[in-house]
């Protein structure tokens, strides 16, 4: 999109502004180059403390540990304004945009991982998010190392702005993550090919795979899921998608003022992500798996930066997992929204649930 001066994104670049540029790093504060923190198993870490009001505007971490698992096993956490419940409480790895407790080269406008070569292959990457953080009076970030060996290094930027003043009634950034391993399909060893292939109906949406639930007054801005093809035993029909997106508006009924026409179509892709990996601004696949038969591992995303989704007293963000909820697969996620607070609070899984299948 281009304006009188130039792109929307840059013309911001022709005003003077009116905050403070600063930032809380792991620099070595002796002036040698141990520039990260070392987090032991079942501490947590405050990496950042801020007095507002102000805005995080970037966060850049790189983590080397001997977990291979350790991008589920650390959780990330984000409370505003001496809030008791986080706002963000998310495994860092999935926060940043892949899931399975993998990494991977990707990119996107909000969140992204730089990765390749033998970086990859020891499961390390830069992570970065570009979501903008505001708050009012204070912001505490805090990682919390949840496996049983040590996150040996842990490095981290968190640039923010800080700001004179900011508006009376904010939308504070919030990001939950959910998983149901496997979901609850009806599909089953002993049905047969007939039975697999008859025509379901969900006229309800009450059995779909939920993304988000919130309360209060604001607008989702995406998700990151992460799917395993778990039914690979059902050679007649391998493709986990098919799901329609429902999104209930302030406690609409059925049908639901967004419903679409399926999983890969949400992520604004079609006939089931044949390209594979792919790098979008708004919507992508950071992680694929085989796509001939769609076996394997996959992380997929949508970003509604262009539209978020407003709601005024409540959100459910549902999708079906298969067509008609048949499909009983491994499922992941993590929602992204703003909203004013108070929140409904989440709760995080435990560790041991949310380890990824072999």
């Amino acid at each position: 999109m281009t304006t009188q001066f130039g792109h929307y994104l840059l013309e911001p670049l022709l005003s003077l502004q009116s905050y403070q540029s600063k930032r809380i790093s792991s620099y070595d504060r002796t002036g040698a180059n141990r520039d990260f923190i070392t987090i032991e198993p079942g501490q947590t870490a405050t990496i950042a403390e801020i007095a507002g009001p102000g805005c995080i505007k970037h966060l850049w971490v790189t983590i080397h540990s001997k977990d291979p698992l350790y991008p589920r096993t650390t959780v990330l956490r984000a409370f505003w304004d001496h809030e008791k419940k986080p706002s963000v409480e998310c495994p860092i790895g999935d926060f940043f945009g892949v899931g399975h407790a993998r990494v991977n080269h990707f990119q996107s406008l909000p969140l992204n991982m730089v990765t390749g070569g033998r970086a990859l292959d020891n499961n390390k990457a830069a992570m970065n998010c570009f979501f903008p953080m505001p708050f009012k009076k204070h912001a505490r970030l805090e990682v919390t190392n949840e496996s049983s060996e040590p996150l040996a290094s842990f490095y981290y930027y968190v640039d923010y702005e800080q700001h004179p003043s900011l508006p009376d009634e904010l939308a504070y950034f919030h990001a939950c993550w959910n998983r149901e391993n496997p979901t609850q399909g009806y599909y089953s060893f002993d049905l047969t090919p007939q039975q697999l292939n008859e025509e379901k109906k969900n006229l309800t949406g009450k059995d779909n795979y939920v993304l988000l639930e919130a309360e209060g007054k604001g607008h989702y801005v995406g998700c990151v899921v992460s799917i395993q093809n778990v039914m690979m035993w059902n050679a007649i029909h391998t493709w986990f998608g098919e799901g329609d997106d429902m999104i209930f508006i302030d406690g609409e009924p059925f049908p639901p003022s967004l419903h679409g026409t399926g999983t890969e179509d949400y992520f604004c892709a079609a006939w089931g992500f044949p390209s594979g990996h792919h790098s979008g601004l708004f919507h992508g696949v950071s992680l694929a798996g085989n796509t001939q038969d769609w076996s394997g591992k996959w992380t997929v995303y949508r970003f509604h930066l262009e539209s978020p989704i407003t709601f005024r007293k409540s959100i459910r963000v549902t999708i079906e997992h298969g067509h008609d909820n048949n499909r009983a697969d491994d499922w992941s996620s993590v929602a992204y929204w703003y909203q004013t607070e108070p929140h409904k609070p989440f709760v995080l899984l435990p560790v041991s649930k949310r380890l990824p299948r072999p």
